[in-house]
């Protein structure tokens, strides 16, 4: 029998789920917030040095969050189909008990009174010296 977790109960699966899920999330909103950032501001014509050159690195930061996140999710994925292919031990059949000839069994045997045991000095001991 497999010692195993279950998938389900798994803390480090989920654990990366919800890990690669927040850094999608968080790389799709740092994403979008600078590119809609951006964009206003190119198309008022008020855009600084800093809006364009530094947004472009926020934005590409935001991307890469956000890829790394969507690795993250798949890896999760593969993992849970990969555990369906681990094999599962079958299923031990019990036959059910039957109580009412058990009583009948204990009943039917006379009780046996056992003996006291006697304990017995090992044959290579010492007497202890007095002090």
């Amino acid at each position: 029998m497999s010692t195993r977790p279950r998938l389900v109960r798994s803390i480090p699966f989920w654990g990366l789920f919800v890990v690669s899920l927040g850094t999608a999330a968080g790389g799709a909103y740092l994403l979008t917030s600078k590119l809609s950032s951006m964009t206003a501001v190119l198309t008022d014509n008020t855009a600084t040095a800093v809006d364009v050159y530094v947004g472009q690195s926020v934005a590409i930061a935001g991307t890469v969050l956000l890829g790394a996140g969507i690795v993250g999710i798949l890896l999760t994925l593969a993992i849970a189909a990969i555990a369906t292919l681990r094999p599962v031990p079958p299923v031990e059949v019990v036959e059910p008990i039957d109580w009412q000839s058990e009583a009948d069994a204990i009943d039917a045997e006379p009780a046996v009174e056992a003996e006291p045991a006697v304990e017995a000095e090992p044959a290579d001991a010492e007497p202890v010296a007095a002090r």
